[in-house]
């Protein structure tokens, strides 16, 4: 009986991953899809508008150059906020109070 129920769970666990794997691919390829196109945009910004002439109908496309500076830094202090509040709520979350003998 044992053995049964734990067949029937193991096929109903593999149902719900396959389920789970398609959400988890199609989440993926967007997610690396738009890091594709988030590097393009960036790397032509930083390293070929510069070479580009100021006129050029291709500068309309990008922010100003100052901003290739600013939104990294500020991209890169949210993500440490958001570790830092990750890390802060799994520690109070996982505190334990001391004994009192």
């Amino acid at each position: 009986m044992l053995l049964t129920h734990h067949r029937n769970s193991a096929t109903c666990l593999a149902k719900q991953v396959k389920l789970a794997t398609v959400t988890d691919q199609a989440v993926g390829v967007s997610l690396v899809g738009f890091s594709l196109l988030l590097f393009t945009y960036y790397s032509i910004w930083v390293i070929v508008l510069p070479f580009v002439d100021a006129d050029h109908v291709l500068h309309q496309y990008f922010l100003p150059r100052e901003y290739t500076v600013i939104l990294p830094g500020v991209a890169a202090l949210v993500v440490l906020l958001c570790i830092g509040a990750f890390v802060g709520v799994v520690m109070l979350k996982n505190h334990k109070p001391k004994k009192v003998d």
